[in-house]
Formats: C-alpha cells, structure tokens, sequence
C-alpha cells in the first residue's frame, strides 16, 4: 500500500476519505459532548461511547493532527474550536448532519456509489442501500424524525430571508405542501396574523408538524392533513407553497407535483415554489446539486429548469421575488 507521501498535498488534500470519515466517526459518537463534559481519556471515552478504546486513540490521535481536539502529555484529550461544531446544539448543526445514523449523514455514505450516478443517471442511494431513500426512511421512525427536525432547521434559517421577500398577506389560506414539521407555515403565520394554513404532508410528519404549530400558539389558524402530494391536494386555497420539495424530486415527478397543486390551486390560486437559484437566478449550489443527485436522482434548478417545468404543468411563471440566493417563483394558470 502506498505511504500516503502526497497526503496535503495537490488534489489528494481534497479527496483524501480518512479525516472525513474519522471527523464523521467522532460526530456519530458525540466524543466532543463527552469531552465538553469533562470525560477526558480514552478508557472513560470507550467507556462512554461504546467503543474500543484501542481504535478509538488512533481516530482521536488523527484528529489531534488536523487540530479538530487537542492531547496533553498524559494523554488527556481536550476541544479546539473545530471539535466544538461537534457539539449537540451548536449553531452550525454539524454534528447532525455528519452522524453516519442519522438521515443526512447515512445519506451521504451513499457518495461511494457516485459512479452508479454518473453512468446511469440515477439516483445512488438504492444502489448503496437496496431501497430508496424515502422508503429507507421509513423504515425507522428515529431517523425519520432525526430528518424532520434537521429540514425544520435549515428551513428556518430560509424563512427569515423568505418570508419578507413575498406579500403572503395577500392570500387568506395557503397550503404547505410537503411541509415538513410545520417550521415554515409557522413563521409565515407569525408573520402574518390574519393568514391561515395547512401543513400538507406523510402522516409520520404530521403529527411533529401539529406539534410545531400548537406550539407556537397556533392551533387556532393551521393544521395538518396527512396525505400524499402525487394525488388530490386539499383544494381551495389560494395559495400552494411548495418549500425545498422539487429539487427532491426528478423532472416528471416535479411537474406531477406541480400539476397536484396547479389542480388544487384552479384559476385564481397560486403556486409559490421557494427554491435555492443563486444571486442571479441561475447559478445552483453544485454541492447541493450533487447530493440531490446521489440521494433522489433528482438536481437543483435556476429560474429557467423551473419556469419549463411550470410549463409541462399547466402553468406560467407570473413573478420571481428574489431573497438572496434564494426566490419565491410565483406561478399561475395558463
């Protein structure tokens, strides 16, 4: 095997797997959660972790090395400020994220398997796992809600730019479809004290949506209806929110989405997709665009992919309101 003698060097310090996967053990353990609570050698970490203690030191040993903890001379390990965005409830959502256990972080194993992708077209995930990812998903009802509550903090994070970018106080009922665990509808409610909702989505995630808006004080304005978004949408509203959910999804299950909620919508409703399109609307986050890919089979979109996509759906794109990186593309009936 070879010695490794180019490691941080050229392009392997950029696809080098060891301190990825060891900085990804580390988060799967919570080792910065024991370290912050004074668990300091490798005995009391294996102990506390399950782990064996002997390989345990050589992936802390490594990440000493790449400055994520620190050893004393007893052996003793410690935080650096990298090994901190390891902690639970820190800001940056890390350690959820990196956890091999949990939805995303399993996910992500399936980047092995990006070749499949790339010759097929593909989604890589069921090659990886044997089923999709969404019926992966279902098959553990942990790491179902584990995925709920990390897609209500990235949308929270995009309602504060959203939410102003749009007049929702125009409509008197939306419809969140695909909604998550009501984090999005909550904040547009807040917002707008007259609007009222509807968390549309699985029933697993129904239940966590009522949750979120009995919560925030509003049971009174919004519910939550189980169902699926490729049949009838609940109709009436005039306005259907589609939040992050199309580029979950390949170019004829988003226009079968969208022909749900154009149905839904009829004549006078809208449909308001919030999607991530870069500054000037058409420049993607490649990363992003990648792990759709690998998770779905699916791809991120500009204004342009979606605007065609309103197309093949019976609508037309009536407005772009721009929110930074990201928009709210305004569609209506042809």
């Amino acid at each position: 095997m070879a010695d490794g003698e180019g490691e941080g060097r050229g392009v392997w310090a950029i696809a080098d797997l060891v301190t990825p996967m060891a900085v990804r053990v580390a988060a799967t353990l919570r080792v910065a959660d024991r370290l912050a609570d004074g668990v300091r050698t490798v005995p009391e970490l294996a102990a506390a972790t399950g782990a064996d203690a002997g390989v345990l030191e050589r992936v802390l040993r490594h990440l000493v090395t790449v400055e994520v903890f620190s050893r004393d001379g007893e052996g003793r390990y410690g935080l650096l400020p990298r090994g901190e965005e390891l902690r639970d409830g820190h800001p940056s959502g890390a350690r959820r994220m990196l956890d091999v256990e949990s939805g995303i972080g399993r996910a992500d194993l399936a980047f092995v398997a990006l070749p499949h992708s790339v010759r097929t077209g593909e989604a890589a995930f069921p090659q990886q796992f044997g089923r999709s990812f969404w019926d992966d998903l279902r098959a553990d009802p942990e790491r179902a809600a584990d995925y709920d509550a990390q897609m209500g903090v990235d949308v929270a994070r995009w309602a504060e730019a959203v939410v102003p970018a749009f007049d929702w106080g125009s409509l008197e009922r939306i419809v969140d479809v695909g909604g998550g665990n009501g984090t999005f509808l909550a904040a547009l409610l807040t917002a707008h004290p007259e609007l009222r909702g509807t968390v549309f989505d699985q029933p697993e995630t129904v239940r966590a949506a009522r949750a979120t808006l009995a919560a925030a004080g509003l049971a009174d304005r919004a519910d939550a209806v189980a169902g699926d978004f490729f049949q009838a949408l609940p109709a009436g509203a005039d306005g259907y929110v589609l939040s992050a959910v199309l580029h979950d999804w390949d170019d004829e299950a988003a226009r079968a989405i969208l022909r749900r909620c154009a149905e839904a919508a009829g004549a006078r409703g809208r449909v308001l997709v919030v999607e991530r399109v870069g500054a000037d609307g058409e420049s993607v986050h490649t990363g992003m665009d990648l792990r759709v890919l690998v998770y779905f089979g699916a791809r991120e979109r500009g204004v342009t992919e979606l605007t065609a996509l309103a197309d093949g759906a019976g609508l037309r794109v009536a407005g772009v309101h721009r929110a930074g990186e990201l928009a709210v593309v305004e569609m209506v009936a042809v």
